[in-house]
């Protein structure tokens, strides 16, 4: 699997949980848990479908172990922010320790990213935007 298709699916996979949130929420007519929800739809499927979209231009990246780690840390960071905040927002003041710890591993994701922007190596051609055909 490359590491935009895999960026792709998760995208669609934290949409889905982001808006079951927003809706469990109107529902409850509790909205506590906004802030998390907000990580979950930001981080979850805007991040990882940006990522997705950067790695398909960049066919060597997207073939790469390294780029799938990026993409999959991502993911488990966000996941794991996304439940401590929740928990945190429901008055759970144990989870501040987790909320820290995946905002750190998250932090660290978006520095490999980075790297991959700015100090590109072979992967850093993006392929051309679509075929170009003789006109006859």
């Amino acid at each position: 699997m490359t590491a935009s298709t895999l960026s792709f699916r998760l995208a669609v996979l934290f949409v889905i949980a982001g808006m079951a949130m927003g809706i469990a929420m109107a529902m409850s007519g509790d909205h506590s848990t906004f802030p998390a929800h907000a990580h979950l739809n930001l981080l979850g499927w805007v991040s990882l479908f940006l990522f997705g979209i950067y790695y398909e231009r960049r066919p060597a990246l997207d073939r790469s172990t390294l780029a799938l780690l990026q993409v999959a840390v991502w993911a488990i960071g966000t996941a794991a922010m996304t439940i401590a905040v929740s928990a945190l927002y429901l008055g759970h003041d144990g989870a501040e320790p987790v909320a820290g710890l995946a905002s750190i591993v998250v932090l660290a994701d978006i520095l490999l990213f980075g790297y991959f922007v700015f100090w590109p190596a072979s992967w850093s051609t993006a392929s051309p935007s679509g075929q170009m055909t003789a006109a006859e």
